[in-house]
């Protein structure tokens, strides 16, 4: 119905060879790991033996031996030779953005952060060692602006180790206007995209309509972006790595779209967070978690 009533395609995208393949993604917890070998019970509750490679690395709050992860460890690994052999693993990866709620505490801080209506209040520690490294990205600590940082998760406890981006200068409710140049015609919009901790395959999008959404949130973006529903079907393709595939809207990214950055991961992309992907969809595309963006044009026919 939305196809027919906005002129677009119903068909997903067709992706081409210019496009370039997807990498392997595999969520789940270490049941083992050697130095050769890492046993995974993925997240369908199947269990994935991985030859891991020589040159692999391994992140948990900073560069790790991938033999020293622990067992019950939740990792993403990105995995090459149809998802059998260890590239890369992530640890305990976490990301913590949203609005600041208060912040208590003189060497750990402890911040309360307010991650939307869908995702809700969230209270995190940003250790006094990596405070420092913080603050330098996120000078104003204060209530009303908005953070966004990753870290890991020990014993149940989300703790900030290094910024995701730059603070925004402006409150978490004065989010600048987008440019009036959008008309309705174009074919892609180029801009940010990053990463979440949702679970589900697919995408979340800023620009949707609030009664189809149930997010009272929904409709906020300095990108020029135009509204979508859940279901529809993104083309998003990783310009750094020439990565594309398509994807459906899954969420509201009602947090995401008040954060008018830039990624400058490669080259520098427009202002805006156009898309907010999974851990594991943002894996596939080519990104790094600890990174957090990469440049992205997101296709809407």
């Amino acid at each position: 119905m939305a196809a027919a009533v906005l002129g677009r395609d119903p068909d997903p995208p067709r992706l081409t060879a210019d496009d370039g393949v997807l990498l392997d993604a595999i969520s789940g917890v270490i049941l083992d790991v050697s130095p050769h070998l890492i046993i995974v019970e993925t997240d369908d509750g199947d269990e994935e033996r991985l030859v891991i490679a020589p040159w692999a690395t391994a992140w948990r709050g900073g560069t790790a031996t991938p033999a020293d992860l622990p067992v019950g460890s939740r990792v993403i690994i990105r995995a090459l030779r149809s998802g059998k052999v260890v590239d890369r693993i992530w640890a305990d990866i976490t990301r913590m953005t949203g609005i600041i709620r208060s912040v208590s505490g003189r060497t750990d801080l402890a911040v309360e952060l307010d991650c939307g209506p869908h995702r809700g209040v969230r209270s995190i520690v940003i250790p006094y060692r990596s405070s420092g490294r913080v603050r330098v990205r996120y000078p104003k600590l204060e209530p009303g602006y908005l953070f966004d940082a990753i870290g890991v998760i020990r014993d149940d406890v989300p703790l900030a180790q290094v910024p995701a981006t730059s603070q925004p200068a402006y409150r978490a409710g004065a989010v600048p206007p987008p440019p009036a140049a959008y008309g309705g015609v174009q074919s892609k919009i180029s801009g940010t995209a990053v990463w979440s901790d949702f679970t589900d395959r697919g995408a979340a999008y800023a620009m949707l309509e609030r009664s189809d959404s149930g997010c009272e949130d929904a409709g906020v973006s300095c990108a020029g972006l135009p509204y979508l529903a859940l279901g529809s079907m993104l083309y998003v393709r990783n310009v750094c790595a020439g990565r594309a595939t398509a994807l459906p809207v899954v969420a509201c990214g009602c947090m995401a779209g008040r954060f008018c950055d830039r990624c400058v991961e490669c080259g520098t992309s427009p202002r805006g967070r156009i898309v907010e992907l999974s851990a594991t969809s943002y894996v596939e595309l080519g990104g790094d978690l600890t990174k957090g963006c990469f440049n992205a044009r997101v296709g809407l026919t």
